[in-house]
């Protein structure tokens, strides 16, 4: 097809296709070399991450035990891993085991940074000791959120993801058979073809094919970002803190994460934590408890109409302690729906957190999401959140991010490892595309030709100011990249003869 060069780099067949046609296919082989690096990055560690955190997770909660007819008490299982850590002065973070017969985690304060220990809880016995945030998963999650420079990281992924709209878009419309091509063409892979034919029939299939679930991927995992997720989207879609009968912290939920790891549910990621207060006044550190009138006066109070409480046995909840918050999350049905999260207070006003929260894999249904806080002082229900809590924003990110990280089953796996290697596939076809149109011996990136009328740009500056609306950071980039192309590009030849 590509036979006649023209001076400025064009080809005399490409000449004859439709302005907008041109357009597009510039604008996705600009798109394409900013994304395809992004995009082999974020399959490779994401597929890494998938595999360490659902099939072999290293904190050691997939560990299984011999079967116990009678489990050490949660407080003596604490103590075990506490006892077993050098430098060991108390636990931040119990999780319970997913099922029977596998460990619990407890996480050990004392030690920098803090040491997730993996427990028999029938025996007490360590079985695996990891420093928090110290794992592969953690490392990659790194990777594939900053690529370890922090702020600057996070804002060259979130471009190179809304740039991946783009090029869908773009892609898509290229795609559109046309020309004399069958849809069949379209959508089977020539594998009879070779050359640059056989490499643009297996790019335009695949991305076809992928394009719906490339766009999934690339939304959720915005969700993170500092500017469209933390700033936009997530800040709208925040729960209100008024909802939590209790004065405020001005921690957020935020802080009960760790490193490499999301806990905490995203629409809660930014609401203050409640505080504990109790119908005495908050106790200051070192002084008596107030009297709570013994267990059926005080503990738990708020919980009566909860639904899934026994009423029959609200007496016999002890005061808040982990065994009295254990009892709740079983009395509440959510252990037998996966592992549960019970974080203690770590301040005189800190709040029991009782969590289960699918995002960080302790269950595959993303509508089990539920998270409570207590009053340590008076067993009081301060906050009780659930999934049918959540705004539709936070609704679709829940279920959404458990489908990004594979958490949904067999089959979520296996269609997100499809993803991964596709999406590879992908890029190397594209780039294959590319090089074998390059003429040979011509020292530029042999981009295609910009179409002559005017109108087009205006179009795409138009397109380029609607998503600036929807994604500011993406926006104000094809704006930069418009202007640059037609201000700087157009004027300076040998700039010009370099990236075109």
């Amino acid at each position: 097809m590509f036979t006649t060069i023209t001076a400025d780099g064009a080809t005399e067949a490409s000449r004859r296709l439709h302005p907008l046609y041109h357009a597009a296919w510039r604008w996705h082989f600009y798109a394409g070399l900013f994304v395809i690096p992004f995009l082999l990055m974020l399959s490779v560690t994401g597929f890494g991450m998938m595999v360490l955190t659902t099939v072999a997770p290293e904190y050691g909660e997939g560990l299984s035990v011999a079967p116990a007819t009678e489990l050490l008490s949660p407080e003596a299982q604490v103590a075990s891993a506490v006892a077993s850590v050098s430098g060991g002065t108390g636990y931040k973070d119990y999780v319970s085991a997913r099922s029977p017969g596998h460990a619990v985690l407890v996480t050990v304060t004392g030690p920098t940074p803090p040491v997730v220990v993996a427990l028999d809880p029938g025996t007490g016995r360590s079985l695996r000791q990891t420093p928090e945030g110290g794992t592969w998963s953690a490392f990659l999650q790194k990777i594939h959120g900053t690529l370890l420079v922090g702020t600057l990281g996070d804002r060259l992924i979130e471009m190179a993801a809304g740039l991946g709209f783009l090029l869908l878009a773009t892609g898509l419309y290229i795609w559109w058979p046309r020309r004399g091509w069958s849809l069949r063409e379209a959508l089977v892979p020539r594998l009879d073809l070779r050359g640059r034919a056989f490499w643009k029939s297996l790019h335009s299939t695949i991305g076809f094919w992928l394009s719906v679930l490339l766009l999934a991927f690339l939304l959720t995992g915005m969700s993170w970002t500092g500017i469209w997720g933390e700033r936009w989207v997530q800040a709208w879609s925040t729960l209100p803190a008024e909802k939590f009968d209790a004065p405020l912290s001005e921690a957020t939920h935020a802080r009960l994460n760790v490193p490499g790891e999301k806990r905490m549910p995203w629409r809660l990621e930014q609401t203050p934590l409640p505080l504990s207060a109790s119908d005495g006044g908050v106790p200051l550190p070192g002084t008596a408890k107030p009297h709570h009138g013994g267990p059926a006066a005080g503990a738990m109070r708020g919980m009566e109409d909860m639904p899934g409480m026994d009423h029959d046995r609200m007496d016999e909840l002890a005061p808040p302690d982990l065994a009295t918050l254990l009892t709740l999350a079983e009395t509440l049905g959510m252990t037998a729906k996966g592992r549960v999260h019970i974080n203690p207070p770590q301040e005189a006003t800190g709040v029991w957190t009782l969590s289960q929260d699918s995002m960080s894999y302790d269950s595959a249904d993303p509508t089990d999401d539920r998270t409570l806080h207590i009053d340590r002082y008076t067993g009081k229900l301060l906050g009780d959140v659930r999934f049918e809590d959540y705004s539709w924003p936070a609704k679709a990110m829940a279920a959404g991010i458990a489908l990004h990280e594979g958490q949904v089953g067999l089959w979520n796996l296996a269609l997100n490892a499809a993803v991964c290697g596709l999406t590879v596939l992908l890029c190397i076809s594209g780039a294959a595309v590319w090089w074998k149109r390059r003429p040979a011996g011509v020292g530029r990136l042999a981009a295609p030709p910009r179409p002559a009328e005017l109108p087009v740009w205006k179009g795409a500056l138009a397109l380029a100011l609607s998503l600036s609306m929807l994604f500011p950071l993406v926006g104000a980039t094809l704006i930069g990249v418009l202007l640059f192309d037609i201000l700087v590009l157009q004027k300076v030849r040998p700039l010009r003869r370099l990236l075109t």
